[in-house]
């Protein structure tokens, strides 16, 4: 896997050392557009960078997939109403908004590596708390911790891919992703299990993945430590070599086009668009697919079963989806491909929901991949690495505020009409702009390139 990873992706390197947003010693570093570029031997810190990647990256979703498998055992351990046990499901949500958007500027005082490692500190932290609260409050405030973490982790990501790995934003996105589908899917699979087996106290359950998330606190810390470590040399502009990601960055970044205006770039409303859709399509399909399959006639095992192959789906193709976009030239096909799948399954589950239960099962998970996309493209639809924070910040910031109602709407959409005809129909509706939004996104052009044109008129 590593060997793949090293080698050249064609696209990338061609739309990255030729983009007039770039600057200049990126250009004269990286070679001619098109050009193989010679090999660089893996440093110490390149590694250290990797395994921080795929460590941060394990523990993005576990405080969300953790819970949900134990909630019903939660909500009467600390005698939560269902109302707020209803808050509390649509609070991840809402903290990846909030939060989110102070990522780009901590980013620029401290360093990208710096804040993901605090941002695992405050997942460590919350994640031990929350289950010895004692009460509801405690609980909420300690869940916000780590969703805190979560969040200006989620947009950093791509910032530290962009930087260490421009060459290479596919294959990097890709390795990431997949580890953040493996820990989205492992804690809904095992909690319930583990649990049992460490004595069946809810609290150990949760508690439990703390352990996880301190694993990725050491390789940023080691990092943050080492302030003469750089990136692979040609492997990122001039401005930002000068730190490596866990360092003060803040001079490197002021040299970076930081007054991008990014809501007025086309291509960032898109990819906000499609990251919301995509978004509101997962939370939908993890929150109720069950319920349908179990409405239909589905024993509750098999339905979980069938969310679980749902979840797996994005394990693999996490991995092949980023590094098939940037060798593409337009990634707009991915977007339809992944929306005709999403449109079969519902259409599956509307018209024979028990009969055909696997098979909508894996066109679902197939259209779930759209988020490994949405991620790649944040990186391809950039310049730079003040860039790619800004647009990783307002992408995923908007589309999570866009997230918030789908699942909600869907739920009441279910109690009033007793049925689901009328929400399928809505996550049908939901789809077309996605990928609409999609193939706008994957059009070949940086929103550096969009402001500059307009500073031109």
């Amino acid at each position: 896997m590593m060997g793949g990873m090293a080698s050249e992706e064609t696209r990338t390197e061609t739309r990255t050392t030729t983009s007039t947003s770039q600057p200049m010693a990126l250009r004269s570093s990286s070679g001619i557009a098109g050009e193989s570029p010679k090999p660089t031997p893996r440093t110490w810190g390149t590694r250290l960078v990797i395994v921080g990647l795929v460590l941060t990256a394990l523990n993005l979703r576990p405080a969300i997939t953790s819970l949900g498998a134990l909630l019903e055992e939660v909500r009467s351990g600390l005698g939560m109403s269902g109302s707020v046990a209803g808050l509390l499901t649509s609070v991840p949500a809402l903290c990846f908004a909030v939060f989110g958007v102070m990522a780009p500027r901590l980013a620029r005082r401290f360093g990208p590596g710096t804040v993901v490692c605090a941002g695992m500190v405050a997942i460590t932290a919350g994640l031990a708390i929350r289950p010895f609260a004692g009460n509801t409050a405690g609980f909420l405030a300690a869940s916000a911790l780590a969703l805190m973490g979560i969040a200006v982790s989620n947009i950093l990501m791509p910032v530290i891919v962009k930087r260490w790995f421009p060459d290479r934003v596919g294959s990097m996105t890709g390795l990431y992703s997949m580890a953040m589908a493996l820990g989205t899917a492992a804690p809904a699979a095992v909690t319930v299990p583990m649990t049992g087996a460490l004595g069946g106290s809810w609290q150990s359950g949760l508690a439990v993945w703390a352990g996880l998330a301190a694993l990725a606190v050491v390789p940023w810390v080691l990092l943050v430590r080492e302030r003469g470590a750089a990136p692979v040399p040609g492997a990122a502009p001039a401005s930002d070599t000068a730190s490596a990601p866990g360092t003060d960055s803040a001079p490197a970044a002021r040299r970076e086009p930081d007054a991008l205006r990014i809501t007025r770039s086309r291509t960032a409303w898109a990819l906000a668009v499609f990251f919301g859709l995509q978004a509101t399509a997962a939370y939908i399909t993890m929150g109720w697919m069950p319920q349908i399959f179990r409405d239909a006639g589905v024993p509750a095992g098999t339905a979980g079963l069938l969310l679980a192959v749902t979840m797996v789906m994005g394990v693999p193709l996490a991995f092949v989806i980023p590094r098939v976009a940037t060798r593409l030239p337009h990634q707009g096909p991915i977007a339809i491909a992944l929306g005709l799948c999403g449109l079969t399954g519902y259409a599956g589950l509307y018209f024979a929901p028990a009969e055909g239960a696997w098979a909508w099962a894996l066109l679902l998970g197939v259209a779930n991949c759209a988020f490994p996309l949405a991620l790649t493209l944040i990186g391809m639809r950039t310049g730079s690495s003040a860039g790619v924070a800004k647009l990783s910040a307002f992408a995923q910031s908007t589309g999570y505020l866009i997230s918030i109602p789908g699942p909600l709407l869907v739920g009441v959409l279910y109690q009033h009409s007793g049925g689901w005809g009328l929400p399928l129909a809505l996550m049908t509706a939901l789809m077309i702009p996605q990928i609409v939004a999609g193939f706008l996104a994957g059009r070949d052009r940086t929103v550096e390139e969009e402001a500059a044109r307009l500073a031109r008129r």
